[in-house]
């Protein structure tokens, strides 16, 4: 969130837009990798706005639990996505956050992911601080997010793995958040189909710093896949 702005549920249309032309503006002079454009949702179609949410880059428009807590308030006004060339740095403008900044790409280079990552934060930290403004940031608290559980770095790492087998396995979420680690469906926490295919991603927030979660996050993930190849060997894996 961006420090002496409102955030997203509390805020007035005015307070929406300014927002959003802070984020924009900067978002916008961004050179290199990061460089990309500005889709606001506004001027998009129904049917190009919902292809954006089913290819994964876009967040839902509004549910039932999104307008109750005041994140719906004149939708669409002042939402949007900032997405680069190469569609592996997204920012999401005014959703639950007044942003989001994410970096994805296929592949198992975390490393690449988390070095994109850190160098899109300290970029709109640079523009935003020259705005006069900044991230709304506290020593004991850390990020000031809208949602408390975000609260610290407001970071998540995720990969998706395949994980047939041991998902299947009594006790598999049990034993992932015994590690730090939180799983959901493919298609994030409302997906409760079963597919074999899990995001897992690092379950704290608060406490650690962004090494540490995303270290966290890879040990884990390295010990879940050594279960997934003893159960395709026939070997037995107790959980509980």
């Amino acid at each position: 969130p961006v420090a002496a702005l409102p955030p997203p549920p509390a805020a007035s249309r005015a307070a929406r837009r300014e927002t959003e032309r802070l984020i924009v503006g900067g978002l916008e002079g961004l050179k290199g990798e990061l460089a990309g454009r500005y889709l606001a949702l506004n001027d998009m179609t129904p049917e190009e706005n919902q292809k954006w949410i089913d290819d994964h880059f876009l967040f839902e428009n509004p549910d039932a639990w999104t307008i109750s807590g005041g994140f719906g308030r004149d939708w669409p006004d002042s939402r949007g996505l900032f997405v680069n060339d190469a569609k592996t740095f997204l920012v999401w403008v005014n959703e639950e956050d007044h942003m989001r900044i994410i970096s994805m790409q296929k592949g198992a280079d975390v490393v690449e992911v988390f070095r994109r990552f850190v160098d899109a934060c300290n970029t709109v930290e640079k523009f935003l601080t020259e705005a006069g403004a900044g991230f709304a940031h506290t020593a004991h608290h850390g990020y000031i997010t809208t949602c408390p559980t975000n609260l610290g770095t407001g970071m998540r790492a995720s990969v998706h793995a395949k994980l047939p087998l041991l998902g299947k396995v009594d006790g598999f979420k049990e034993y992932a958040a015994s590690m730090g680690l939180q799983i959901r469906g493919r298609g994030g926490e409302k997906d409760h189909s079963y597919t074999g295919v899990f995001d897992v991603s690092n379950r704290f927030r608060l406490g650690y710093s962004e090494v540490q979660l995303v270290q966290m996050m890879l040990d884990g993930l390295e010990k879940l896949i050594e279960l997934e190849q003893k159960l395709e060997r026939g070997e037995t894996v107790t959980l509980k």
